[in-house]
């Protein structure tokens, strides 16, 4: 991360270079002249007159040693609106060059919790890149110093924002990773490493998972040299047993399709067929480091979808953990045979409260909602409801799509108890999760979030530019703040 942010207990002094000062919608430079001198305070005032009012953030060359940046904060702001102020002044920030920016806390006037906390919080996340295989990093260490005695984030404050942002850009970076180096056993061994968080890792190779029968899953594996696995991550954060959240993760690490063959073309993107386990991983390395009051259970299942001598085949027919038998239609709906089994034993082993799923699961969801939404599925209202106030405060939204049990018969087999497709055509995304809802068995409260248009973006977005957006982490974590902690 090209950021480094230093929070300084010293006052701001007049002269320094690269003054970041707030103020009203308008600009209005009453309350900042104590920060600078009179000279300065009048030149920018002059300029103010020809300046651009509707823009956020102006950056004022006083002198070719003088650098004043005004930002301007509206009434009304919502805490995604400061994380996206702090996140466009990481844009304005001059990327090719080493330098160091002074935050006056004390020029905030206005009331709002943390405003300083968010601030930096949006511009960390925006800050995040992917140099990992660059041979030659060009990327200039920028420091950001914080400056000023009122409206500093507490140390509770830091401790927790710095978590969210370890959680979702350990997601960004598994997600960022090629298939070549993030394929299944690398990364369960990534897994195990976690423990030194606190959680509880549990692994299951190939051989335990043939054993509990969980042949959906190892089904879409079989045709790699790599193993599948089953990852479970607990943190017991209450002292009591109570019963866990539970967040399951589809982890295909890479989509050929099988031998229902994707095209090449855009195929190199489906190393990010696992960004829903990422996102699982993410959130629960950020709970045990912020050692969050709360119990929750993570669950990933990991394989790689090849085309080999031994890959399944259009026509399969494997039987489930649950015993339910299910026929390969399409070796390309694979995430679903993965989760299948996932859910099944996460709601029998653990007893959770609720199950939460996230996958990359259907291209029918971006034709749906692009990449605006996450597309949300659930058998229980009041879930639904958590995680979309959850999604709208946090700005990773998702929007309710329906279920119900006329699309089963779209998912009946002729051959077997369920089919892996439905190919009469129309509700992709629907009849994708009607299809892992029959492996709810015992009526747990359950969710599905297809994020497929969500976990990657081409072009960038508001907090983070381009790549892998480790959505769902930050939702899933205010989800579990405001209601379970």
């Amino acid at each position: 991360m090209p950021i480094q942010i230093n929070l300084k207990k010293n006052s701001i002094k007049k002269h320094i270079n690269n003054l970041v000062l707030f103020t009203d919608q308008k600009f209005n430079t009453n309350h900042i002249k104590k920060y600078i001198s009179s000279k300065e305070l009048s030149y920018i005032d002059d300029l103010l007159k020809t300046s651009d009012l509707k823009k956020k953030i102006l950056v004022f060359e006083l002198s070719s040693k003088k650098r004043v940046i005004l930002i301007s904060i509206k009434k009304d702001l919502k805490s995604s609106d400061i994380e996206n102020l702090g996140a466009e002044f990481f844009v304005r920030i001059d990327q090719n060059k080493k330098e160091d920016y002074y935050i006056n806390t004390d020029s905030v006037n206005i009331r709002y919790e943390n405003f300083i906390g968010y601030f930096l919080h949006g511009l960390k996340l925006k800050s995040y890149k992917f140099n990992k295989y660059k041979s030659k990093n060009q990327t200039k260490l920028i420091s950001v110093n914080v400056v000023g005695n009122k409206n500093k984030p507490s140390l509770q404050t830091q401790l927790k924002f710095k978590a969210l942002e370890e959680g979702t850009f350990y997601a960004r970076d598994l997600v960022s990773e090629p298939g070549n180096v993030l394929h299944p056993d690398e990364y369960a061994k990534r897994l195990n490493n976690l423990k030194e968080t606190g959680l509880k890792i549990n692994i299951y190779d190939e051989k335990k998972l043939k054993k509990l029968g969980m042949n959906a899953l190892l089904g879409v594996g079989q045709g790699s040299i790599r193993g599948s696995y089953l990852v479970t991550m607990e943190w017991n954060g209450l002292k009591n047993n109570s019963k866990p959240l539970a967040f399951v993760g589809k982890g295909v690490c890479f989509d050929t399709g099988g031998y229902s063959l994707k095209p090449a073309k855009f195929m190199e993107d489906m190393t990010y067929d696992m960004a829903g386990s990422a996102t699982v991983v993410g959130l629960m390395k950020n709970l045990a480091l912020r050692k969050a009051k709360v119990n929750a259970v993570g669950v990933v299942g990991l394989v790689e979808n090849m085309v080999s001598g031994n890959a399944q085949r259009p026509g399969d027919i494997v039987k489930s953990y649950s015993g339910k038998t299910i026929e390969i239609l399409n070796t390309d709906a694979e995430g679903r045979l993965v989760l299948a089994d996932a859910l099944t034993f996460t709601e029998e082993k653990f007893k959770p409260k609720f199950i939460i799923d996230l996958a990359t699961l259907t291209g029918a969801i971006i034709v749906s909602l692009g990449s605006e939404y996450a597309g949300l599925f659930s058998n229980d209202d009041q879930l639904s409801k958590q995680i979309f106030t959850a999604g709208e405060k946090v700005n990773e939204k998702v929007w309710r799509m329906p279920l119900h049990k006329n699309y089963d018969k779209l998912m009946n087999s002729k051959n077997a108890d369920v089919q892996n497709i439905n190919y009469v055509g129309g509700a992709g995304s629907t009849t994708a999760a009607q299809f892992l809802q029959r492996f709810i068995l015992n009526k747990t409260p359950w969710a599905h979030l297809d994020i497929a248009g969500m976990a990657f973006s081409k072009y960038g977005g508001a907090l983070n530019s381009g790549g892998a957006t480790g959505f769902g982490v930050r939702l899933l974590n205010q989800l579990i703040e405001e209601s379970y902690e």
